[in-house]
């Protein structure tokens, strides 16, 4: 069984490989939350599991239960919940996000950090920027995963847009 993944970044390193496991993570806006009084900001996000589908590139057992005994069963194409908690928070923006539908996902394309703030970009042009004391992101996956069939594509030529379920 695949071990859950726990990351911890401190600079910009860290963060582009915490970019690259959250590419087109699933995220519900009620699922965000800014904590002033504690200087935090966390997230839930469901996340492909590129790692998973690197390591092995073998087609999903749709035939098999997904019993959730171990995630080896059921192939590649895997997503699981992730949490994400940003420390030292100092303020928290948003652009292209419209807040007034909490039930709506957001599908995340990317993490940067640029000077004291991070910055998560969302398909259909939205960012949610955090700006931060110093840079303290930690992310965790949270529980088993579970198949899927749909792995997100980014076809440069392609008119559809990732398919990120």
């Amino acid at each position: 069984m695949t071990p859950p993944l726990k990351i911890i970044a401190c600079d910009t390193e860290d963060l582009a490989i915490v970019s690259a496991c959250l590419q087109d993570a699933l995220i519900p806006l009620n699922e965000m939350r800014y904590l002033p009084q504690e200087r935090r900001f966390i997230m839930v996000a469901n996340r492909f599991r590129w790692e998973r589908a690197a390591q092995d590139k073998q087609e999903p057992a749709l035939s098999k239960d997904a019993s959730f005994e171990g995630d080896d069963d059921f192939g590649a194409l895997q997503r699981t919940n992730a949490g994400i908690c940003i420390d030292r928070v100092l303020a928290v923006r948003s652009r292209g996000i419209d807040r007034s539908k909490p039930n709506d996902f957001l599908s995340l394309l990317s993490v940067q950090l640029d000077g004291n703030k991070v910055s998560f970009l969302f398909a259909g042009g939205g960012t949610i920027q955090v700006e931060v004391e110093g840079l303290a992101l930690y992310l965790s996956d949270l529980g088993k995963a579970w198949p899927t069939q749909w792995q997100p594509d980014h076809a440069v030529n392609s008119t559809d847009k990732a398919t990120g379920r």
